[in-house]
């Protein structure tokens, strides 16, 4: 029998505590929910009709662009939202997806924990590249708390994500355009909420941000088709979100080393004067203040605007008519047309442009609250490229509380074609989330309590 020293005991056990330190760690699975639950918070900017805005905000806010991508390799429509603990106000980064074969959605996987903060501002937005990998991009809120960039570890999974990048971003559009990388709109905090854009090939090495407008602050959306991006935004005077006003117009078919007008014109940025090539309409001329939901391209590939007009900041009835319009570029001029009216600013919803229709989704019933953010789901429809629309149908009626921002995905199926969530405007609730299908004759509602992996949403309507 081999004897065995004292000290070469000792070396054996040395050599098992280095490998043992060296051996990659076991990865521990990403934190799930036990249910969908919704983000609720109030800005606290409170007049005689209420807040300016508040309620169930899991699908704010409009400047989060995308939220829900549909990949075909897999059937799934992948989407992200702001979640809470139930009964709490504490943001958590959701991400997840509905599973179009099987009718099912998984228990949602908390991305990031926004720990103590409460501000749907810090929700996210979402890419897939061309590998299939699940980009979140979180946002964060002036200059006071960063942005992250998370990638998911496995393709077309939100089971696990790892941290990419953290930095200075607020208002996250990212989008990854095949055969050249993410394209990626956001806002930084530096004379206002100024408009900036970066490019990657693979969502690791990041262009230096290169300012595109930025003469007092602006809120945009943007859009990708056939590697051309498009922008609308607006003009906030002073640097005062509550004067928003102007509407304009960019568009980059170069992976954003030229932007040009509507007509083709080529500007040169960052855009610094108020009057400037890319002015789609002077609303501050008409008194007028721009609350800009979404921006399309039509079947020839030209871009059409959706937004809320409204005579003042406030909630009630002092600002008047909040007017849903569409902006449509016919080649040669911008056309305005109206659409429906509703009772807040922020009643946003979505643009479809289809085969055969126009149609828009969002919160123009009052709803339960009146006055309040988002009301009750209808559906409009136009046949002649947005000049005159026709209420479809009510998606929502009788609800217990207002909806709002009702998100289009991108490349939206007919069984998930609409996703949002609902709150109540007025004192701290519950909020659940929805979607509803292309016809409009059912809205589900994601379930708030898990006791299995998988769950089927509920019709609610």
């Amino acid at each position: 029998m081999q004897t065995v020293t004292r000290s070469g005991l000792l070396l054996a056990a040395m050599v098992l505590l280095l490998a043992a330190c060296r051996a990659p760690a076991e990865e521990k699975p990403q934190a799930k929910a036990d249910g969908y639950n919704g983000i609720w918070f109030t800005l606290g900017q409170k007049s005689e009709h209420g807040d300016k805005y508040s309620g169930g905000l899991g699908t704010y806010t409009a400047d989060h662009i995308p939220i829900a991508i549909y990949a075909p390799q897999v059937k799934k429509t992948f989407f992200v939202y702001g979640g809470t603990v139930p009964g709490q106000r504490h943001l958590l980064n959701m991400a997840s997806y509905y599973d179009h074969e099987k009718g099912v959605v998984p228990r949602p996987t908390i991305v990031h924990d926004k720990q103590t903060v409460n501000d749907p501002h810090d929700d996210s937005a979402l890419a897939i590249d061309d590998k299939g990998y699940v980009w979140v991009f979180v946002s964060g809120r002036a200059n006071a708390r960063p942005g992250f960039k998370y990638r998911s570890t496995e393709p077309y999974s939100v089971d696990r994500f790892e941290l990419v990048e953290s930095r200075t971003m607020a208002y996250p559009q990212p989008w990854f355009i095949p055969g050249k990388g993410f394209l990626y709109c956001f806002t930084q905090y530096t004379k206002g909420r100024e408009l900036y854009w970066q490019t990657s090939p693979e969502g690791r090495t990041w262009s230096e941000p290169k300012k595109l407008a930025g003469f007092g602050g602006h809120y945009q959306v943007t859009n990708v088709r056939d590697g051309s991006l498009i922008t609308a935004f607006n003009w906030h005077p002073g640097g005062d979100v509550d004067k928003r006003t102007n509407l304009y117009f960019l568009r980059s078919d170069d992976f954003g080393q030229t932007w040009k007008t509507a007509a083709g014109k080529t500007v040169e940025t960052p855009l610094a004067a108020i009057d400037n090539e890319a002015i789609v309409r002077d609303y501050a001329k008409e008194k007028r203040l721009v609350y800009i939901n979404d921006i399309q391209f039509d079947r020839d590939g030209r871009p059409v605007i959706f937004y809320i007009t409204s005579g003042g900041y406030k909630p009630g009835p002092e600002a008047g008519t909040r007017e849903w319009t569409v902006a449509r570029w016919t080649g040669a001029a911008w056309e305005f047309h109206p659409v429906t009216t509703s009772d807040h600013n922020y009643d946003m919803g979505s643009l479809y442009i289809e085969e055969d229709a126009w149609r828009i989704i969002g919160p123009s019933g009052p709803g339960p609250q009146p006055w309040g953010t988002g009301g009750d789901m209808a559906a409009w429809l136009s046949r002649d490229s947005g000049a005159t629309w026709a209420k479809l149908r009510d998606l929502t009626t009788k609800s217990e509380f207002n909806h709002s921002y009702a998100r289009r995905p991108l490349g939206a199926q007919s069984d998930f074609y609409a996703f949002w969530a609902d709150g109540n405007p007025n004192e701290f609730s519950a909020s659940r989330l929805y979607f509803t299908n292309k016809a409009g004759d059912h809205v589900w509602r994601l379930p708030t309590v898990m006791k299995e992996d998988f769950a089927k949403p509920e019709v609610a309507w």
